[in-house]
């Protein structure tokens, strides 16, 4: 996807074929690696057709998702608006007319297709009010929240209007194929498929809608818990479930967003639900449906970087971590033309040297994205200098955390203003070996990476916390000790923590605001009160 190079729509070459067809053969090719090809294909048709332009807002939307660059997030949001402005059509009437089309069995060669083109047009533009939703939440602002909020309501709206007209068209179809089988020679006399109107043409649509239907739900289950009150007085409602099996719909049909859907579900499954603790403390809730998509769609990517990245995630989430490293490595070696692809895989490849306590690879790979991401690159400068303390290079350690400051960008950012934050200690006091190491933990815990970790990894952990002797860090070493302690079935050490831990966890819920990742900690504090109460029952 290389959203550098220019434009290369050209408008006088014709499309090669039906647009449905070219649109979901450009998703594929993404799909097997062919990002450039795909790229390429997508901006030389994007203004032939509305499918066509939707395919390279989503290809745009894809790099800024994979990179949170600020210029990439600007441009996917410039496209996507481009795409909804070519989508606008009347709504009112649409279906109306196709159904009293059918009844009348008129001839509708020239006019009944761009009744279904107008309705194709509506999904679109409600995919990309979602889409934009999504950017506005990456923000983790107030504001962008409302703002999303807002677009979603819209989008709704759309979705599910377009959903129930194509549920009464295929009804209208079902009963008017029935009628004409008793009267006459289908096929010779079906007007329905003389209209544009088909079996085929109306699963793909119900296909379309149930992406962004989907999709849309998922995306409800990200806001916050403090937040959600304030989505449902905007008027629409936030089930997991309708939106899964929507997606699964989706994921199986002809439309182009198939491919997406799946890629939508296994990022459901592999990133957001243990990352949200959707799940409470089950950290391995929904890889055995993850590992069923992946077997089903491998003969059809066999060679997918996004694919090979999943399956790493799944091994990761099992804590097979050195399955995982070798899946994050092929997926980096077939992503050679894909820069975000190789700095997710890079990034994914660092947690798991983390976890392995092997910092010296897992400083390299830190390093290398600090170096060439341009997506908060005092994070990445932040995770360089802490592995790096950590493997003894306590001097270098302390240089790299000098330029954390200097490379602060995003001041409404929480990541860039923790990692700030985190520095700015180290940079004032020279940082020990074990302080690095108790840094590195603490990163290992915010992520909710600790549960991947082996028995003896936590157990080196443990013993790591112990060593640390530093005063002002006992809170900190207490609190990595209970999770530890909890990670290995140590309950009675963890329980002991229990009473003052809900004591702290309820007043950092109720009494603070401001602090860093304050939203996602909610999410968080809801989840380790529950797993609080099956430690000890109330």
């Amino acid at each position: 996807m290389a959203g550098s190079q220019q434009p290369l729509e050209d408008e006088e070459s014709p499309l090669p074929m039906e647009d449905a067809e070219l649109a979901l053969a450009g998703i594929n090719m993404l799909l097997n690696n062919g990002f450039r090809e795909s790229d390429q294909l997508f901006r030389k048709y994007r203004n032939h057709s509305p499918l066509m332009s939707f395919g390279a807002s989503f290809v745009s939307f894809l790099n800024a998702m994979m990179t949170f660059e600020e210029e990439k997030m600007q441009l996917a949001c410039d496209d996507l608006k481009a795409t909804e402005k070519l989508c606008e059509s009347e709504e009112a009437g649409v279906i109306e007319t196709i159904k009293n089309k059918i009844k009348r069995n008129t001839d509708g060669r020239k006019s009944a297709p761009s009744m279904m083109d107008r309705l194709q047009r509506q999904i679109i533009v409600a995919d990309c009010q979602v889409y934009l939703a999504v950017l506005c939440f990456v923000k983790q602002e107030l504001s962008a929240y409302i703002k999303g909020g807002w677009i979603l309501r819209k989008a709704w709206k759309i979705y599910n209007k377009c959903y129930v007209d194509i549920h009464t068209l295929q009804e209208v179809y079902q009963k008017k194929i029935t009628q004409e089988s008793l009267t006459s020679d289908a096929a010779n006399d079906n007007h329905i498929a003389a209209e544009g109107v088909t079996e085929d043409s109306l699963n793909r649509l119900k296909g379309a809608v149930s992406f962004g239907y989907g999709l849309f739900h998922l995306c409800i289950s990200m806001v916050p818990p403090n937040l959600l009150k304030i989505i449902n007085l905007l008027g629409f409602p936030g089930d997991r479930l309708q939106g899964l099996s929507s997606l699964m719909y989706a994921s199986e049909s002809k439309d182009m967003k198939a491919p997406l859907a799946t890629l939508a579900l296994l990022w459901y499954h592999t990133v957001v639900r243990p990352f949200f603790a959707l799940d409470g403390s089950d950290n391995k809730a929904g890889l055995k449906e993850a590992k069923e998509i992946l077997l089903k769609k491998e003969a059809a990517y066999p060679n997918s970087s996004l694919f090979m990245f999943f399956k790493g995630r799944i091994q990761r989430l099992e804590c097979q971590i050195n399955s995982a490293l070798t899946s994050f490595h092929t997926a980096l070696e077939l992503a050679i033309d894909q820069r975000e692809i190789q700095h997710v895989c890079l990034y994914e490849i660092g947690w798991c040297s983390m976890i392995e306590m092997n910092f010296k690879d897992a400083f390299e790979s830190f390093e290398r994205l600090k170096n060439e991401s341009r997506w908060s690159q005092c994070y990445y400068a932040y995770l360089t200098a802490v592995c790096q303390g950590a493997t003894g290079d306590v001097d270098g350690a302390q240089n790299v955390f000098k330029e954390v400051q200097k490379l602060f960008k995003r001041k409404n950012n929480q990541i860039e203003q923790f990692s700030v934050k985190k520095a700015d200690r180290f940079r004032k006091q020279i940082p020990t070996k074990e302080l690095c190491v108790l840094a590195s933990i603490e990163v290992l815990y915010l992520w909710k990476a600790l549960p991947n970790c082996s028995f003896s990894n936590l157990q080196h952990m443990s013993q790591a916390c112990h060593e640390v002797d530093d005063s002002s860090s006992v809170g900190l070493k207490n609190l990595l000790l209970g999770a530890i302690h909890k990670c290995l079935g140590n309950s009675e050490d963890a329980v002991q923590t229990v009473p003052r831990g809900k004591i702290l966890l309820l007043q950092a819920k109720e009494e603070f605001t401001g602090y860093d990742f304050e939203n996602r900690l909610h999410v968080r504090i809801h989840a380790a009160l529950a797993s609080l109460r099956e430690v000890v029952p109330q």
